[in-house]
């Protein structure tokens, strides 16, 4: 009862693993493509606060084909814009920033469900840092959002642009970047920062609570007491239709941002902006590597080891039997001295062809659909 309950389960589980077909497609190929488009969208919506990132490589894709949809694990490569999430501007349309300026990257695992021929952002996770790559000595820093020297050239430029406007204020959104460098003449700040439209009274101003305040990025240069500034407000709070976009866009607000009020930055020593770290941990064993290799496992030997594990134990098995074989048929149908003739007449040769079969390298035949295994990771779009 115990080996038939065993043989049972088994069956079962056999049963299930046979349902799941790994595909590994080219990073590069279109359905991965649009897969790693639809991560991006999706990944640039949820993020509130900082810039947008653009999909830069694709680095490892999966799709786990099951009766009820296809499920898509992507490890893909993201570089942060110079457009606000604020920005309604389509990520195809926004500029990369260049290594030297001290360029973000983000890497995302990504896990997709395609029903109906749509897909679907289920679960991801995400990890943001500064590029270590080819440092350009003497660029400009990134410094902490909260470093309250530059902080106060930020408000000093700020009052500067209102003093230049007709009939609205402004006040501070959120901070986007802030660096410094040394030039000719010393030390020089730049900062980018989000403003919105702001209610005063007296001295005292608000942002305004309104779906409709303008909004606009502002990018200021120089020191506290000398400066330059040039503000560019966006044209509008709905989102521009992208004809390459993958994402249904609804009629919503724009993005949540935080207000600074008092302390200016709420993000103590961070110098950019992250992505949103992690989405539906109940997923999260597709997001990690050991869980993936372990989720494989299961198929790879169910198809592959048990024909293998056969395969040998019958090869040597054949060449042992086939020389006994024609040794034994021959003897009992001669006499003693066609013995002596059959012996005689046993040729070299004939073993020789027999020794030869085995002697093929077969094995060589099946390493040729390794050599096409998917190309993974993709091409890189930036750098």
């Amino acid at each position: 009862m115990n080996s038939l309950g065993i043989t049972v389960v088994l069956g079962l589980l056999l049963g299930v693993w046979a349902q799941v077909n790994v595909l590994r497609p080219e990073c590069d190929s279109p359905e991965a493509e649009e897969a790693a488009l639809v991560a991006q969208d999706y990944l640039n919506s949820q993020h509130t606060h900082g810039y947008k990132y653009a999909l830069n490589r694709i680095e490892d894709v999966k799709i786990l084909s099951q009766p009820d949809g296809d499920t898509y694990v992507l490890e893909i490569d993201l570089l942060e814009t110079d457009c606000h999430v604020l920005d309604p501007t389509p990520v195809a349309n926004c500029t990369v920033r260049p290594k030297a300026l001290t360029a973000v990257e983000g890497e995302c695992d990504v896990v997709l469900k395609k029903v109906g021929g749509a897909l679907t952002v289920t679960a991801f996770k995400c990890k943001t840092e500064e590029s270590t790559e080819d440092i350009c000595l003497g660029c400009p820093v990134l410094l902490p959002l909260n470093d309250t020297t530059v902080l106060d050239f930020v408000q000093a430029s700020l009052a500067t642009f209102n003093n230049n406007t007709i009939n609205i204020t402004y006040t501070l959104l959120e901070v986007g970047r802030m660096s410094s460098q040394i030039l000719a003449g010393g030390q020089t700040y730049f900062a980018e920062y989000v403003v919105i439209e702001a209610n005063c009274t007296d001295d005292a101003c608000v942002p305004m609570n309104d779906a409709m305040a303008v909004r606009g990025i502002c990018i200021a240069k120089g020191l506290k007491a000398a400066h330059i500034v040039d503000c560019k407000m966006f044209s509008t709070l709905m989102p521009v239709v992208d004809a390459n976009s993958t994402v249904v866009e609804a009629p919503a607000l724009p993005p949540a941002v935080h207000v600074h009020a008092g302390s200016l930055s709420p993000k103590h020593g961070l110098r950019h902006h992250k992505l949103t770290t992690l989405h539906n941990p109940q997923l999260s064993s597709l997001l990690s590597e050991s869980a993936e290799s372990a989720e494989v496992v299961p198929v790879a030997p169910a198809v592959v080891d048990a024909p293998a594990a056969g395969a040998p134990a019958a090869d040597p098995a054949a060449p042992a039997a086939d020389p006994a074989a024609p040794v034994a048929d021959p003897a009992p149908a001669e006499d003693d001295a066609s013995a002596s003739d059959a012996s005689a007449s046993v040729e070299v040769p004939l073993i020789l062809r027999k020794r030869d079969v085995p002697a093929a390298p077969a094995p060589v035949v099946q390493l040729d659909p390794i050599s096409l295994v998917p190309i993974c990771p993709g091409r890189i779009r930036f750098f």
